[in-house]
């Protein structure tokens, strides 16, 4: 019996965090069911991107799904590891160009997106066992000299991995604060490096909460990377006029940035999970369990893309965004309970579809 109870409250409470009364007219009208990507970007500069994970399948198919959401650059990224905050140093290459089987994927994944006319923005991600990349900490600077050859060996990797397989965008960095307040010089060195293998355009991923400003660098990038999570409301289930009033105090905060650089502002990353509170804090993750105690809520999503990019899309100086995430092994069937970032089968993956399926300034 108490195994039955159990089961019961949890049931209950997935169905009663779950329950929202959102009515969505899905606009099919929007999606592009050609097979064939419109590549608007030609006519606008404008990324209409994602960030997309699940390749370790293959399932290459998936990418009808992209081209269907109007999504026309893609964001691959490969993973860097590193134990904590304090670690002098990461997994390196064994030798910068010789490709891994991780990496193998991620040419398989280049190709086949390359060969259905997707564009490709290359971004490793740092990730740490704990702690976060912004935060990494040496008392010593033969420590930070240590951490960052380590960095520089695996960043001029993936610039290779960039140049042979002909990508149009590298990233070369995200949210990496400390190093560049600590290691301005060898960023600017490392940035010479970077265009010695790789002709193609560049971006730093900043952190929204003014790691731009130690960015040293900018005037060698084509683009001024956001990493786009700002806190647009105080209050959980806003509506459309709240949450474009909370981009107000960073439009013109981003204009200026523009315009001091003389560089189009790029959202490396930009997301919202689908729940209640998601413009309070939009950084903050869930976890499979989040349904248990937060309101699930598609309505609260798809209000923040739409304000997203009614504030942006015709924006001259707004070169467009890589949406956090989409994974191609999500199933329909579970985005009813699902409160996390990915707009797959929910309304907001519909408004996207709309916004990318139209041309800006």
């Amino acid at each position: 019996m108490p195994l039955v109870l159990i089961f019961g409250i949890y049931k209950l409470l997935i169905f009663k965090n779950s329950f929202e009364n959102f009515d969505y007219n899905w606009i099919q009208t929007v999606e592009n069911n050609t097979g064939i990507s419109k590549d608007l970007y030609q006519k606008d500069g404008k990324h209409r991107g994602m960030s997309v994970f699940g390749w370790y399948n293959e399932d290459f198919d998936a990418i009808d799904d992209l081209i269907k959401t109007n999504i026309e650059w893609v964001a691959v990224v490969p993973f860097l590891d590193q134990e904590n905050e304090e670690s002098s140093e990461m997994r390196i290459p064994k030798e910068i160009g010789k490709w891994s089987k991780r990496d193998s994927l991620h040419l398989r994944t280049i190709t086949a997106l390359r060969e259905n006319n997707i564009h490709v923005m290359l971004k490793p991600h740092l990730w740490l066992g704990t702690g976060w990349r912004s935060n990494i900490n040496h008392a010593k600077k033969e420590n930070w000299d240590i951490w960052f050859e380590s960095y520089r060996k695996n960043i001029l990797h993936y610039a290779k991995m960039a140049a042979d397989t002909d990508v149009e965008l590298f990233c070369i960095g995200t949210e990496l604060r400390s190093s560049l307040e600590n290691q301005p010089k060898k960023w600017i060195e490392l940035v010479k490096e970077i265009k010695n293998v790789y002709q193609g355009k560049l971006t730093y991923a900043a952190n929204w909460d003014g790691e731009f400003d130690y960015v040293e660098f900018w005037d060698e990038l084509d683009y001024i990377g956001i990493q786009a999570y700002f806190p647009l409301t105080k209050v959980s289930s806003p509506d459309l006029d709240v949450i474009k009033k909370g981009w107000e105090r960073y439009t013109k905060m981003l204009s200026n940035l523009s315009e001091k650089h003389d560089k189009p502002i790029l959202f490396t990353e930009v997301g919202y999970k689908s729940e209640v509170s998601a413009t309070i804090k939009p950084w903050e993750w869930g976890s499979a369990f989040s349904i248990l105690s937060k309101q699930k809520s598609d309505k609260t999503q798809q209000l923040a893309y739409q304000a997203l990019y009614e504030e942006f899309w015709d924006k001259n100086w707004f070169a467009g965004s890589y949406i956090w995430q989409w994974n191609i092994q999500s199933k329909k069937e579970n985005a009813p309970t699902n409160l996390d970032f990915s707009p797959r089968f929910k309304p907001a993956e519909n408004t996207i579809a709309k916004w990318y399926g139209t041309t800006g300034k």
